[in-house]
């Protein structure tokens, strides 16, 4: 092998470890990507079960109902439209009906039941997650002052 051949074949070496390696961090980025839906865009939007998702909105007023030990159902609502969730855990300090949630888990099969994996409540009294406020200040649901990050 001459020199340059030599130089040539460490240069496609060293692509294609890092094509590899890109790869990787692709495929495992694509496996813990968790799409964000209000209530409304599950009506509009087929989501198969087992897709693991974010569900955001209000906690629905007189939803909330607590089961043996940490078994809750509530309802996610963001106006026009209510998904009931089921979770089992503890849930933040601040959750309460009426209040801004983000949700992450999944949809059970055969079932309109959103069953989650993580709750995430509001942190203030002006504090709603971006996302959440601002689809709702789209749909003209939510009329607080500013979303906070």
């Amino acid at each position: 092998m001459t020199r340059k051949q030599k130089r040539l074949a460490v240069i496609a070496g060293g692509m294609s470890f890092i094509m590899a390696a890109v790869l990787l961090v692709l495929f495992a980025f694509s496996q813990s990507v968790a799409y964000f839906y209000m209530p409304g865009d599950l009506a509009k939007t087929q989501v198969s079960p087992g897709t693991l998702i974010r569900l955001g909105g209000l906690v629905g007023e007189g939803s909330v109902v607590r089961g043996e030990g940490t078994a809750v159902q509530f309802a996610v609502t963001d106006g026009t439209d209510t998904v009931k969730v089921k979770y089992t855990g503890i849930l933040p300090d601040l959750f309460r009906e009426g209040q801004g949630v983000v949700t992450e888990g999944r949809f059970e099969p055969g079932s309109s039941v959103f069953t989650a994996d993580t709750v995430l409540a509001k942190h203030d009294e002006r504090y709603m997650p971006k996302e959440v406020a601002d689809r709702m200040k789209a749909q003209g649901v939510w009329k607080g002052e500013g979303s906070q990050q």
